[in-house]
């Protein structure tokens, strides 16, 4: 069962390279402007709080074991929630959050091989509300793209963390794994194609319809 709460909450999702980043500021933007009555916090994961954010830091850099990994992932994760996502959400707010679950699921599951029912474990742990629900966005925007496209477009920004890194077969486990979970939840999902044009993309972003 999937929480209700009186805010609103939306995940972007995708490889790294999918692009979800280049939109994510003004689908911020878009959403102040169509709900001027709801405040819109935006947030990322691993992050969103100070203890978050130096655990981001160590898990984007730092070598360890997966189910360590895997593990601190959901610690930043339970502080995120505590202390950004579920008081907005009870308030009312619109909480957009650059990455959530589906990302564990995807990144630790998918690519790195670690057990999916330890991972439906954690979530039902990190996620779980006294009522029995598990927290979860309202809507998870997916941008997916084939793994050999996004590569070729991480060569071309930052310097890239430990994730990024990685080789095509892990990006492609990656990416079935984010396709799983959509095919699981596709009330949840919607799924865009990456390899648009920025322009159309957000032009389907735009007309997404959300009900507050």
């Amino acid at each position: 069962m999937t929480s209700t709460l009186p805010g609103y909450f939306i995940s972007f999702e995708g490889i790294d390279g999918a692009g979800k980043s280049t939109h994510i500021d003004s689908f911020c933007k878009l959403m102040k402007e169509r709900f001027p009555s709801r405040e819109v916090v935006l947030t990322r994961e691993p992050g969103g709080t100070p203890l978050g954010e130096q655990l981001r830091s160590l898990l984007l850099d730092a070598p360890m074991n997966l189910e360590t990994e895997a593990l601190l992932m959901f610690a930043a994760r339970r502080e995120h929630i505590a202390q950004v996502i579920e008081p907005a959400l009870l308030a009312g707010k619109v909480v957009i959050s650059d990455r959530f679950t589906d990302a564990s699921f995807a990144y630790q599951g998918g690519g790195r091989g670690l057990s999916i029912s330890k991972l439906n474990d954690l979530e039902k742990w990190v996620q779980g509300r006294p009522d029995g629900s598990i927290l979860q966005p309202n809507l998870t925007i997916l941008f997916d793209l084939p793994g050999e496209i996004a590569e070729a477009r991480r060569s071309k920004v930052r310097a890239p963390d430990k994730f990024e890194k990685m080789n095509l077969d892990f990006f492609d486990k990656v990416r079935q794994e984010y396709l799983r979970r959509a095919n699981e939840n596709p009330q949840r999902f919607h799924l865009v194609d990456a390899t648009k044009t920025p322009d159309a993309i957000w032009s389907e972003l735009e007309a997404i319809q959300i009900h507050l």
